[in-house]
Order: structure tokens, then sequence, then C-alpha cells
């Protein structure tokens, strides 16, 4: 999968609210797909499918033990947003900065 292509499935799967808070969740610790469904008011079916969607981008990763489906977090996706979101913040800076030093300058004359 191309770089492009990891973007946009992380920031589709950030651009929902219920995804969001299942990978926030699963920062503290790894859970079962019934303990994430708890504190949602939607059926098993509807998790699963945010939990698909998840998948599809890498952001988790899920083993079964038994009966039992777990869930983890996997980070690296999230990687390759955080160095784009970087370099944009690079990019203003940057900007910013050079407007800093302009009206300075405009200023001093």
């Amino acid at each position: 999968m191309t770089n492009a292509a990891v973007l946009d499935k992380v920031y589709s799967c950030l651009a929902d609210e219920t995804r969001r808070g299942i990978l926030m969740r699963l920062t503290k610790r790894n859970y079962t797909l019934g303990e994430l469904a708890e504190p949602y008011e939607m059926s098993l079916p509807a998790i699963s499918k945010h939990i698909k969607i998840l998948e599809s981008a890498h952001l988790i990763s899920r083993s079964v033990q038994g009966r039992r489906h777990i869930i983890a977090l996997n980070t690296a996706p999230l990687q390759s947003a955080e160095q784009f979101m970087a370099e944009l913040q690079r990019f203003w800076t940057d900007n910013l900065n050079n407007l800093e030093i302009f009206l300075k300058e405009k200023e001093a004359h």
C-alpha cells in the first residue's frame, strides 16, 4: 500500500468519532470485541463494522483466543499520519517565521 493510501485510510478512520474512541481506549490495553462495544449504544454487528474498517487501515490487529476476539492497537500507520502533519507544521512555522522577519525589517525601515 502506498503512503498516500495509508494516509487516506488513517484519516478516514480518524474522521469518525466512534473509531477515534475505540483507538483511544486501545491505548490503555487490549480489549475483547464485546468490551469495546460496551460504552456504545449500538449493536455488536455495528461495532464489528467499525473494527473491520480499523483493521483495513491496519490501525488494529485481532487475535482469536478460543471464542474471544482480542483487539490490539497498531500505531505504525499513525506514525505516517504524524509525519505528514509534522511536515505541514514545519511549512507553516517556516512561513510564519519568514513573515515575522519581513514585518520586523519593514518596521525597521
